[in-house]
């Protein structure tokens, strides 16, 4: 199991980053969106 994990994090490296920042923005996203009402 340990070695499938590593095996799927050394194939998908390039991406993880890109990955990471997706979720990020969208947590932001769904923050501000959640926090809009609050200022009118």
């Amino acid at each position: 199991m340990l070695d499938e994990l590593t095996c799927v994090i050394a194939r998908s490296r390039p991406t993880l980053l890109q990955d990471a920042i997706g979720a990020t923005s969208l947590a932001v996203l769904l923050w501000a969106g959640l926090h809009l009402p609050l200022l009118f």
